[in-house]
């Protein structure tokens, strides 16, 4: 004889009288939570990317490192020798590509011998170019008196325009100079 079915109420009762377990599920893999860790530790305190790029003016030369950054150091599944990508600005890349044995050797020299085989050249604007700051500009001393009313008598009968405004700074600046 079949077993009559509970009924809501009783169904509600029996599950709230159940402990159950969570489902058993696997802990992640380690190397796939270590890796971002690593890789940023590589980069502070390794030979990486961020070592070359610490030292890069040291490895490479004052000369090339004007002209050049590196951008990323790849290393293949297998291990063994990587290639490193270097930014380069605008036509000194034939001049880089000439030398790349050169510097290939020089960063060999640094991350140990056999870390670097290729050079990939990659033409483009240097990022450290634009974040090196330049020396603030000394402002000019002012006219006196005399030579500012000496400009503006021979520019009175220009009318008010941007051209008028121009032959002014031109006028002040060769004033300031001494040539008149």
């Amino acid at each position: 004889m079949p077993r009559p079915l509970p009924t809501p109420a009783e169904a509600a009762e029996i599950l709230a009288r159940k402990r159950t377990r969570p489902q058993h599920r696997p802990p992640p893999v380690a190397g796939r939570g270590l890796s971002k860790l690593l890789k940023e530790l590589d980069a502070k305190y390794g030979q990486g990317p961020g070592a070359l790029q610490a030292r890069w003016r040291e490895i490479v030369g004052v000369e090339l490192a004007k002209r050049t950054e590196p951008v990323k150091l790849t290393k293949p599944r297998g291990g063994g020798p990587g290639a490193l990508e270097i930014r380069v600005a605008g036509a000194s890349a034939a001049l880089i590509q000439h030398q790349a044995h050169e510097i290939v050797s020089r960063v060999n020299l640094f991350l140990g011998e056999g870390a670097v085989n290729k050079l990939r050249i990659v033409q483009g604007p240097l990022r450290t170019a634009a974040t090196e700051t330049r020396p603030a500009r000394r402002r000019a001393a002012p006219l006196d008196a005399a030579q500012e009313a000496e400009l503006a008598r021979g520019l009175e009968h220009a009318p008010d325009s941007p051209l008028k405004a121009a032959l002014l700074r031109l006028g002040r600046g060769v004033m300031r100079r001494g040539a008149g």
